[in-house]
């Protein structure tokens, strides 16, 4: 399988202008892609095209060209503050790379005698392009002043920074009236959910007679179309590059089709969770060993465990210079990783590693890079393709791996029915290869060396310990957020296996581990008290809390055995000392002495002997409704006593209640 090249550049309807050609000449493109064959001719006749082809394959210059020959070919030469072209990427890192091609063409020009200043300085007849990125250098209001002072034709950036720039503050000012190309690349990203509604109100706000050109590797047909009309094309030209796979000796015999570069030898492993990270490190060192491979892209899901495996990997693979890239970071910080990625000195003995997410998948012109490895597959099925064409770019052969733990072997025919073929390579181990059923491999001996080894560089610094948990359970919820949920299902996922691999030195609480079996996991034996940051001021804080903790602790415990022997003194004390008894012994004596002195009155009275049957039935009711009061004043009196010893009232309040008896 090889790269196809579809004639020289003079094969072109219309001749380019002799300096755009020398500078894709000095590019070292001598001969054009098909999408740049198919591509150049219809967007320069004022056609609007829908292009898919696959990553790698020059859909850049295939709307840079036309840009500048529109502009060039103009009649009339744009105004101070008119544009004539915008083009729009998703991600600042896609954006900076559109704008530096840009720059390389319009910076050798040719000026001519007449396009000098008083000093003899040369003044380009064509501006340089405007970026337009989230920075910490420019502010929106910079760039309008950027804006003003170069008279840029050519506008490049993300969505926020454009709409800031053509309907805030720049609106009354910039003019785009005489625009004539938008170009919207990586366009199935664009018109995702989270660009729509910003991306309507930069359409609406260009003119209706312009170009348009959508450009991905990964435009299905529904997406496209079903967006079309919103973007503002007008009887778009479709054109989609496809990789063939055909027998060798018969070219009319098509074995497959595929959406990754033809030089692409794409494969996965199948292994355990707790050998993620061996397999990691063992790919990198075989590609080292075996192909001199320098340069290697790792995804992760998250940006938390990009963090965790940039402070820990070294501890596992002592081997070249890593760089983390992830959209958490500040953008001065996500433009120096990659800077400082892309044109490192890399060799086989020193090779240079980027661990990054899906900030890094689109659109990157990272031509040296060797090999992509995919620890984490990605949540969106689209972002494959995207990951993989970092590699085996412009003709170059590359490699890419991806690990798949138990049942996620399904992604493979996943990923097939999307015309992506995965091809299974062999489980790692130190000794060469062996090719054998997962289920009946034994557990790798290193899995539990570096289990040790990430957990003692762990021990270094608590504030590792923390990032290692935070990457865990953002990993866990991204995993239960993957689109090909029926393949990654959270509750077949070898949760414990997972920890391991992270090198955690106990497990985090959180609600997936529930009902998880946790008899293969042991906890790391240290003193968390004793466990401390290595930045002076976070230990300090620690040790203050810890502090405070403990006299709140201490305080709690002093007021609990209080009131425990208070309560055991209550119980303990004798009958005669009980207040409250004492009290209900009185009550009865006084009401006995009531009723003896009402028997005495009884009898002493006059009527006593002519009454004596009727006294004596008077004197059993009476009795009886006394006997009935007295045992509901005993009762209340009771009660009342009970609150006494309880604390609940005082003895003061109590002789108030029943001092009358």
């Amino acid at each position: 399988m090889s790269t196809a090249f579809a004639g020289p550049w003079s094969c072109l309807p219309d001749s380019l202008t002799p300096w755009i050609l020398d500078v894709i000449e000095s590019m070292g493109h001598t001969r054009m892609t098909p999408v740049q064959a198919s591509t150049i001719p219809l967007f320069m006749k004022h056609k609007d095209v829908v292009v898919e082809a696959v990553t790698g394959s020059g859909k850049t210059l295939a709307f840079v060209i036309p840009v500048l020959e529109k502009l060039i070919r103009r009649e009339r030469k744009l105004g101070k503050n008119d544009i004539g072209a915008l083009i729009i990427s998703p991600t600042r890192e896609l954006a900076t790379q559109i704008h530096g091609i840009f720059s390389a063409f319009l910076s050798a020009q040719v000026v001519s005698q007449k396009s000098l200043d008083s000093d003899d300085t040369p003044i380009p007849e064509y501006p340089p392009p405007l970026l337009l990125v989230s920075s910490n250098q420019s502010s929106p209001a910079q760039d309008l002043e950027r804006f003003i002072s170069s008279g840029s034709d050519i506008i490049v950036g993300t969505p926020g920074r454009i709409e800031e720039f053509l309907l805030g503050k720049g609106r009354s000012v910039v003019n785009v009236k005489e625009l004539e190309v938008l170009v919207l690349d990586e366009a199935d990203r664009l018109l995702d959910l989270g660009f729509q509604a910003t991306l309507s109100k930069i359409l609406t706000h260009l003119p209706k007679q312009r170009r348009t050109g959508l450009f991905s590797a990964t435009m299905t047909d529904a997406d496209a179309i079903s967006e079309l009309v919103r973007a503002g094309l007008r009887n778009p030209a479709r054109i989609v590059v496809k990789v063939q796979s055909k027998r060798q000796g018969d070219t009319n015999m098509v074995i497959e089709e595929r959406r990754i570069p033809a030089n692409l030898q794409n494969f996965y492993i199948a292994c355990r969770a707790s050998e993620k990270t061996v397999q990691l490190a063992r790919i990198i060192s075989r590609e080292v060993k075996q192909h001199d491979s320098s340069q290697f892209i790792v995804y992760f899901a998250t940006g938390a465990s990009v963090d965790h495996f940039y402070a820990v990997l070294p501890a596992v693979l002592p081997l070249g210079e890593i760089h983390s890239l992830h959209g958490h970071l500040t953008p001065s910080a996500r433009t120096r990783a990659l800077t400082a990625f892309s044109t490192s000195i890399c060799t086989p003995s020193s090779p240079s590693i980027l661990l990054c997410t899906d900030v890094a998948a689109r659109g990157l012109d990272l031509p040296h890079v060797d090999v992509v490895i995919q620890y984490d597959p990605p949540t969106d099925p689209k972002v494959f393709s995207h990951r993989c064409g970092r590699t085996a770019r412009a003709g170059r052969r590359g490699r890419a791996y991806t690990l798949l733990v138990d049942r996620e072997v399904g992604y493979v025919d996943f990923m097939s029915v999307r015309r992506i073929p995965m091809q299974k390579h062999p489980y790692l181990v130190k000794e060469g290869e062996m090719d054998v059923d997962d289920d009946s491999r034994p557990d790798d001996p290193d899995g539990g060396l570096f289990l040790e080894n990430i957990r003692q560089k762990l021990l270094t610094d608590r504030s590792l310990h923390n990032q290692a948990a935070k990457a865990f359970v953002s990993f866990v919820r991204a995993y239960s957020k993957h689109e090909a949920s029926y393949i990654f299902r959270t509750k077949d996922l070898d949760i414990v296996g997972l920890a391991k691999s992270f090198g955690l030195l106990r497990l985090p609480k959180m609600p997936e581990l529930k009902d998880v079996d946790k008899n293969d996991w042991a906890d790391s034996e240290i003193d968390w008290s004793l466990y401390a940051y290595a930045d002076k001021i976070q230990e300090a804080k620690r040790l203050a809390a810890l502090t405070a903790k403990s006299t709140e602790e201490n305080q709690k415990e002093q007021e609990q055995r209080k009131a425990q022997r208070t309560q055991r003194k209550k119980a303990n004390a004798p009958w005669s000392t009980n207040i409250g008894k004492q009290e209900e012994r009185e009550v009865r004596k006084q009401k006995k002495k009531r009723k003896r002195q009402w028997l005495k009155t009884q009898a002493a009275s006059e009527d006593t002997q002519n009454n004596m049957k009727r006294t004596g039935e008077d004197f059993e009711e009476v009795e009886e409704d006394d006997n009935d009061e007295d045992w509901s004043e005993i009762a209340r009196e009771e009660r009342m006593a009970k609150k006494v010893r309880k604390g609940e009232i005082s003895k003061r309040e109590f002789d108030a209640e029943f001092g009358d008896l």
